[in-house]
C-alpha cells in the first residue's frame, strides 16, 4: 500500500483515464483508491503524527527557570525603595532547574510511545472499514449489473410472448384475454427492469462515495479469502484496539509508580550589591512525600484499576470477536451450500427443460407457450441464485476485510 500523499494522487491520476472510459474497476483498484482518498484515514494519520510528537518531547527536561528580583529592599525611612542604599539590598539573577531522572523520563516516553501505538491501530482501523465499505458496494454493484442482465433477459422473453400471443389471436388460435396477460406480464418486466436499474444506481452511486469517481462497470468478482477464527480475532480492530490500551494503561501505571519518588530541583543565582562584595547563592529543592500511602499510593493503585478495566475489555471484545466470525463463518458455509444445493437441483433442471423444450419445439411435439414458460422459469432460478451468491460475496467481505490487515492504512 502506498504511504504518500504524492503516491496517492499518482495512484488517482493513473486510475482516472480508465475509470474516465468506463473500463471495468476492479476491486483491488476500487480499495486502493478508496483508502488513498479517504478522510477517516487521514484523521487519524493526523492523531499519529500528533501522537508521535508528543512522544519526542516526553522523553525531554523540562525548561530551565530564570529567576530575577531584588533581596531586602527597604520599604521605610529614608532609604526607602532605594536599592543602593542599604548594604543588605541586593539584586539578584539566577537560574533553576527541575530534574528528571532517566528513568522517569523513558517511562514517560514509553507511555507516549504507546499512545503512537494506539493512534496507529485508529489508522488502520479507519482504512479498514474504507475496505470493508467499498467491497461491500462493489458487491452490490456487481450482482446489480447481473441482476439486471436476466431482468432485461426475462423482459425480452416476455416481449417476444406477446408478439406471440398477438400473433395466435390474428389467427383466432388466442382470445384477447392472452394477448391482455401478455402485455400485462411485459409491464410487470419492464417495471422490475426499472427497478433493478434504480437498485443498480444506487449501487454505482454508493461505490462512487467510496472511489470518488463515476463508476458504470466492474470487473467479475474473484474468489475472496477469508481469514481463519484466529486470526480474524487477533486482527479485529476492537481486539487490537483493547490490546493497546492494555499497553498504554500499563506505561501509565508504570510512570505514576515512578513518580513515587520525587523530583529535586536546583538553582543558582547571582547577586549584586553597590559598595558591597557581590554573592553567589546555591540550593537544592527537595519534595518530602509525608503521606505516601495516601496519595501517590492511591494514585498508583487508580492507574493499576485502569489496566485491570482494559484487560476485561479485551476478553469481552475477543469473546465478541470471536461470537462474531463464528456466525459470519456459519452465514457463509450455509450460503455456500446452499447455492451449491440449488445450482444443481433446480438451475441446471431447469436449463435442461429449457432445452426439452426448445427441442421438442423444434419438432412440434412442445408449444410455444411451454417453451416461454420454460425459459421464464429457467430466468426466475437463475435469479435466486444470484441472490444466494450475492448474499454469500456479502458474507465473505465482511470475514476478508473485517479484520486489520498489514498495510491496510496508507
Amino acid at each position: 500500500m502506498f504511504t504518500h500523499p504524492l503516491c496517492a494522487a499518482a495512484l488517482a491520476g493513473a486510475m482516472l483515464p480508465a475509470l474516465a472510459a468506463a473500463a471495468p474497476v476492479s476491486l483491488d483498484q476500487a480499495l486502493d483508491l478508496a483508502v488513498q482518498r479517504s478522510e477517516a484515514t487521514r484523521s487519524a494519520r493526523a492523531g499519529v503524527a500528533s501522537a508521535s510528537q508528543t512522544a519526542r518531547a516526553a522523553g525531554q527536561l523540562p525548561d530551565p527557570t530564570l529567576r530575577v528580583g531584588v533581596d531586602n529592599l527597604p520599604v521605610t525611612g529614608g532609604d526607602r525603595l532605594s536599592t543602593t542604599r542599604d548594604s543588605m539590598t541586593m539584586k539578584r539573577i539566577g537560574i533553576g532547574q527541575e530534574w528528571v531522572s532517566a528513568d522517569k523520563r523513558a517511562a514517560r516516553e514509553a507511555a507516549a510511545q504507546a499512545m503512537v501505538d494506539r493512534e496507529a491501530v485508529t489508522v488502520q482501523a479507519a482504512a479498514a472499514e474504507v475496505r470493508l465499505q467499498t467491497a461491500l458496494a462493489y458487491v452490490d454493484a456487481y450482482f446489480a449489473g447481473e441482476s439486471l442482465k436476466l431482468a432485461t433477459l426475462s423482459e425480452h422473453h416476455l416481449h417476444e410472448e406477446l408478439e406471440a400471443a398477438t400473433a395466435r389471436l390474428s389467427s383466432s388460435t388466442a382470445t384477447s384475454q392472452d394477448v391482455l396477460a401478455a402485455l400485462s406480464a411485459r409491464g410487470v418486466a419492464e417495471d422490475d427492469t426499472a427497478e433493478i436499474r434504480q437498485q443498480q444506481s444506487a449501487a454505482q452511486t454508493m461505490l462512487e462515495r467510496w472511489v470518488g469517481v463515476p463508476v458504470e462497470m466492474v470487473q467479475p468478482l474473484v474468489g475472496l479469502m477469508p481469514a481463519g477464527e484466529q486470526a480474524y480475532v487477533d486482527s479485529h480492530p476492537a481486539v487490537m484496539a483493547a490490546q493497546r490500551d492494555i499497553d498504554l494503561a500499563r506505561s501509565e501505571a508504570s510512570v505514576t509508580s515512578i513518580n513515587r519518588k520525587p523530583n529535586w530541583s536546583w538553582e543558582v543565582s547571582y547577586g549584586q550589591r553597590t559598595g558591597y562584595a557581590d554573592m553567589v547563592s546555591f540550593g537544592v529543592s527537595i519534595p518530602l512525600p509525608v503521606a505516601p500511602a495516601e496519595r501517590q499510593d492511591r494514585e498508583t493503585a487508580a492507574k493499576l484499576g485502569l489496566v485491570d478495566k482494559a484487560e476485561a475489555k479485551l476478553t469481552e471484545a475477543t469473546r465478541a470477536a470471536q461470537g462474531e466470525f463464528r456466525a459470519l463463518a456459519s452465514d457463509a458455509r450455509r450460503l455456500a451450500e446452499r447455492a451449491q444445493r440449488y445450482q444443481a437441483a433446480v438451475v441446471v433442471p431447469g436449463q435442461q427443460r429449457t432445452a426439452a423444450a426448445l427441442a421438442g419445439y423444434r419438432s412440434n411435439q412442445v408449444t410455444l407457450m411451454s417453451l416461454f414458460e420454460a425459459r421464464h422459469m429457467e430466468v426466475e432460478v437463475q435469479r435466486k441464485l444470484l441472490n444466494l451468491q450475492r448474499d454469500l460475496a456479502r458474507t465473505q467481505a465482511q470475514l476478508a476485510f473485517k479484520p486489520l490487515t498489514t498495510g491496510a492504512a496508507p
